[in-house]
């Protein structure tokens, strides 16, 4: 396949305002820093809100109608909301913003885990906000919840009746039996976007190796069903991008994941990342896939049927 979808994951739900000036908070930062990497060469921006006040990621409809039309008056890219949110808040809480906005496409993690932050604490001794050392610090007793009777409510309510596709979250091998487990029961149709997430204390951890594995595991599970996309969090970030995209993957870069550009030099924007990881993939031979070359390999429902 020589068309490669690069998504951008723009500010997420680890990464706290103190960690980096440049992390996205309010609408006009996320806005603008959408309209950025879709023209840096995003085909896909993957969503999450936060509270322009504090900081901290949000669960409210508001917050993301404050950004999302000036991200589709910007660009043509596709909109990915989460329903992962952050690992703190309820199904419930997630689910509000999707269900109300019926996006093209939506994040499904596949699968509870451990979720674990608290190594960032070593990194900093001053805050911005009073709330971000107790989160990271309190993460060591920190699960996020996804049963399999939530994922088929997600399924169910994000998928057959609002028309999104997902972006299936695997943060281990166990979470691609549970999406075959899905796909068995007539829940999942082709084509298949998996994500491999990597990197993330309580998942895999990013080695090329693991990698392998997790490719080898989805062609035994999926065949030539599925298409797959890798994330690295933090330092490994590029050089699995570009593992990837040498084995026929897609990418996914952005501050949610990593919020360096290079070994202690912190990303002043998300384009700055796809810009760089554009180059690579470029370098390799394969051409970047424009929204609507996305939209079709995904099978999406087209940005004339969201809510927003």
């Amino acid at each position: 396949m020589s068309k490669i979808i690069i998504t951008c994951a723009l500010t997420g739900s680890i990464h706290t305002p103190s960690m980096s000036p440049h992390l996205p908070v309010t609408a006009e930062e996320i806005a603008a820093q959408a309209v950025g990497a879709a023209k840096a060469g995003a085909a896909i921006l993957h969503l999450h809100a936060r509270d322009p006040a504090t900081g901290r990621p949000s669960a409210a409809v508001e917050h993301y109608r404050a950004f999302l039309p000036n991200i589709r008056a910007g660009c043509d890219a596709i909109v990915n909301l989460t329903t992962g949110g952050s690992a703190v808040m309820t199904l419930d809480e997630r689910l509000a913003a999707p269900m109300e906005l019926r996006p093209e496409m939506c994040s499904l993690n596949m699968g509870s885990m451990n979720f674990a932050l608290y190594p960032m604490l070593g990194k900093r001794t001053e805050w911005l906000h009073d709330w971000e050392e107790p989160f990271l610090r309190n993460s060591d007793d920190l699960v996020f919840k996804n049963t399999p009777r939530d994922i088929e409510g997600v399924l169910s309510q994000m998928g057959r009746e609002r028309g999104a596709r997902f972006e299936f979250e695997c943060y281990d091998v166990g979470h691609l039996y549970m999406l075959r487990h899905f796909v068995d029961r007539g829940l999942v149709e082709g084509p298949i976007f998996i994500q491999f997430v990597m990197g993330v204390l309580g998942g895999i951890a990013a080695e090329p190796e693991h990698l392998d594995h997790l490719k080898a595991t989805a062609d035994r599970l999926f065949g030539d069903g599925y298409m797959f996309s890798v994330l690295a969090a933090g330092r490994q970030q590029m050089p699995m991008a570009e593992k990837s995209a040498a084995m026929g993957g897609h990418v996914r870069v952005g501050l949610e994941d990593n919020l360096y550009l290079s070994r202690g030099v912190l990303a002043k924007s998300n384009a700055e990342q796809v810009e760089k990881v554009r180059a690579i993939v470029e370098a390799l031979g394969r051409s970047v896939a424009t929204p609507d070359e996305a939209r079709a390999l995904l099978g999406l429902k087209g940005a004339g049927a969201v809510g927003f």
